[in-house]
């Protein structure tokens, strides 16, 4: 897994099913909005599982809390797109199936035992320190889900877990005396490091086109939605400190840490008064509603937003895609205040015209041109490297990756492992959007002794469960084929 960690480096942080239980710590605050239509709808089937689409958009928000929280809360829906969230927490899940898949047929399973220990060790569900059935049922009502179906997620998480477990194995003396001598191996050699900035590249229309072409079915609109709202605010509302302490006592488990720690009163003080204001404000937003529906009251605003816009929660777009037009939604909160929403018109995605898609379809062309012709570049480069046109770099070993310029440090990492995997004298290595061409003058072993030995053992193990994992990750994609009901899902 953690091979398959490197190959998808754009990926934060790497959970399989985890979101079930980052989204008790994050309370469900709804971090980013990806919805295709009805949580129970089969998005896709990994051998004989489906993959839900509530499972997708788990997934998705508990990656945009993470990017998000990277990002000092400056993540929005466009960026999100341009990181490809969608398709990252897709690759989450879709492992994650995989996974499930083996364990089926392995008989590998969690006893209701195992899980409810499991359930009973996690912190949002406790009080002094022990599990308590009343936050618990409180949590699951407040959320909308069945405890069956909860602890259906969390059971999978576990099989995961125990999976995941079984590769675990301690390096043998063999193992270390193998990867030690690989580790005592250094090398010098004569490189030229690449990017795409060494590719000059005219555009022409016509190239653009014919390109359009080929992949138009790629540059879709997205579905757009007139929708009609009454806005409900919550700022008018007052509320006494007894309304918020007690508001906070019966709802503490939606206020945690990044570890799931329950705050204090005092440490979520803004969001629980906010959610106190919003409960209090309710029936007036049901009044609201009910004026709206009789014609009594207009609309606040009448705009038109793209599927998924985040100025929705995920909840109302689940709602709305699955509407008609003329739908009245009943009131949901938004923030700070509350949403009635009548859906009015609904535009469906379309194939994209050369002229709305010309600045995406230039970018993708520009990326894939740029990269056959660095390929080019680059093999050229290789056939006359010498001392005359490169640069030199001497005593490369694993412990002491190499220092070339054009590479920062962390691709200076990546390079000095990926030289050491290869058997060549000469070759091109990629790093992340950079090439580089390389040839081996010189090639000796270091000395060892013990205390090397001691202290190379432990990253033996990892790398044995690396190639564990990457073997067994390999495995479950060629025996577990994947179908996609929805387009857009992987890259």
């Amino acid at each position: 897994m953690i091979s398959w960690m490197q190959k998808h480096n754009k990926y934060l942080v790497w959970t399989i099913w985890i979101a079930t239980i980052a989204f008790i710590g994050a309370g469900f605050v709804g971090w980013g909005s990806y919805n295709f239509g009805s949580k129970a709808s089969a998005i896709a089937k990994v051998g004989s599982i489906e993959i839900k689409q509530e499972a997708l958009n788990m997934a998705y928000q508990n990656l945009y809390r993470q990017y998000n929280q990277a990002l000092q809360g400056q993540l929005d829906d466009k960026k999100a797109k341009e990181l490809g969230l969608v398709q990252q927490a897709f690759a989450q899940v879709e492992v994650q199936a995989k996974i499930l898949n083996f364990a089926k047929d392995a008989g590998i399973i969690v006893s209701d035992a195992e899980l409810a220990a499991y359930l009973e060790k996690i912190p949002a569900f406790q009080k002094e320190g022990r599990f308590s059935k009343t936050i618990y049922k409180s949590y699951l009502s407040q959320q909308r889900l069945k405890a069956k179906s909860f602890e259906a997620r969390l059971r999978e998480d576990l099989i995961v877990q125990k999976v995941f477990s079984l590769l675990n194995s301690k390096a043998l003396p063999l193992e270390v005396d193998a990867v030690q001598a690989a580790m005592l191996i250094s090398d010098s050699l004569l490189y030229k490091t690449l990017s795409s900035n060494d590719i000059n590249l005219t555009v022409q229309d016509a190239d653009l086109k014919a390109y359009w072409q080929k992949h138009k079915e790629n540059y879709m609109t997205p579905t757009a939605y007139t929708l009609a709202i009454v806005w409900t605010p919550t700022k008018d509302t007052e509320v006494t400190e007894q309304e918020v302490e007690a508001f906070y006592k019966t709802n503490s488990f939606n206020y945690t840490d990044k570890e799931g720690k329950v705050l204090t009163l005092k440490e979520a003080k803004e969001a629980v008064t906010r959610d106190t204001k919003l409960k209090k404000t309710k029936k007036r937003a049901q009044k609201a509603y009910i004026a709206f529906k009789k014609g009594k009251t207009q609309a606040s605003e009448t705009i038109t937003l793209n599927e998924n816009d985040a100025r929705l929660t995920p909840e109302i777009w689940a709602l709305i895609v699955e509407s008609t037009p003329d739908t009245l939604l009943k009131p949901k909160a938004v923030k700070d205040q509350y949403a009635t929403i009548k859906l009015v018109k609904v535009q469906p995605s379309r194939v994209m015209r050369f002229e709305e898609a010309k600045t995406l379809v230039t970018q993708a062309y520009l990326r894939y041109m740029k990269k056959e012709k660095l390929f080019a570049l680059a093999d050229e480069a290789l056939k006359q490297l010498s001392k005359e046109n490169a640069k030199e770099e001497k005593s490369i070993t694993l412990e002491h990756p190499s220092n070339l310029v054009g590479l920062n440090v962390e691709e200076n990492r990546e390079f000095t492992q990926k030289l050491f995997t290869l058997s060549k004298e000469k070759g091109i290595i990629t790093i992340k959007d950079k090439l580089v061409v390389y040839k081996i003058t010189d090639q000796t072993l270091l000395s060892s002794d013990q205390n090397t030995t001691n202290r190379i053992a432990p990253s033996v193990t990892k790398l044995k469960h690396k190639i564990f994992e990457t073997n067994f990750i390999q495995l479950l994609d060629s025996k577990y084929v994947t179908k996609t009901y929805r387009g857009g899902l992987k890259n």
